[in-house]
């Protein structure tokens, strides 16, 4: 059977399109990579010369990177899914622009306070840097938590992708350190994880 073939590894970024391949029933596999020396093979840097996850393989063999667009992809492949609202309505353009804004923020902001020594070439300068990023990290869970109705998801009562993409960034943050500054959106993960359909991957990422 020809599906999806989804590089990555547990904890990594790979875990909200896991998620979302589950939540669309589609047939897929997961090729996880050594992070310390597969993401520098030859062969995954083939299918992404930047050597990063996740890097989802289409049926097709189209190669697709980067989470928003391919969540995007699978929401407008898989439309009874409702992984998002329909393409071209207003609530659409509501449902991207926060993904957008988690991908481009959050989850850059997270992989400063983590991995701080890659921003810098001066090491004496690591622990200001971490500072900043974790308090840019909490400003904008504090945002995101602002911006969200009546719950229990981001945009109501159906997750949807950018559900998935938060659910991860609040488990590398630690659910207490966000509900802190947002709880609702330490709700949110916490709903997200609790899904019966995402118990095995849940369970994969931690």
């Amino acid at each position: 059977m020809t599906g999806y073939v989804l590089y990555g590894y547990p904890q990594s970024g790979s875990a909200p399109i896991e998620a979302a391949l589950v939540l669309t029933s589609a047939y897929f596999t997961c090729r996880d990579l050594d992070p310390e020396g597969g993401l520098k093979a030859a062969d995954f840097l083939a299918v992404n010369p930047r050597g990063q996850v996740p890097a989802l393989v289409l049926p097709d063999g189209t190669v697709v990177t980067e989470v928003p667009a391919i969540l995007s992809h699978l929401a407008d492949a898989h439309p009874a899914s409702r992984l998002a609202p329909p393409p071209g309505s207003a609530a659409r353009a509501v449902h991207d622009r926060w993904m957008a804004f988690t991908h481009a923020n959050l989850y850059e902001g997270v992989l400063r306070v983590y991995y701080t020594d890659r921003y810098t070439t001066d090491p004496a300068g690591v622990p200001g840097l971490r500072a900043a990023a974790e308090a840019y990290v909490a400003r904008h869970f504090t945002m995101l938590g602002d911006a969200m109705g009546d719950g229990p998801f981001l945009l109501g009562p159906r997750p949807m992708a950018v559900d998935l993409v938060i659910w991860v960034l609040v488990s590398w943050t630690g659910a207490d350190v966000v509900r802190a500054h947002a709880p609702r959106i330490a709700d949110l993960a916490a709903a997200v994880a609790a899904l019966p359909e995402l118990a095995g991957v849940v369970a994969r990422h931690g």
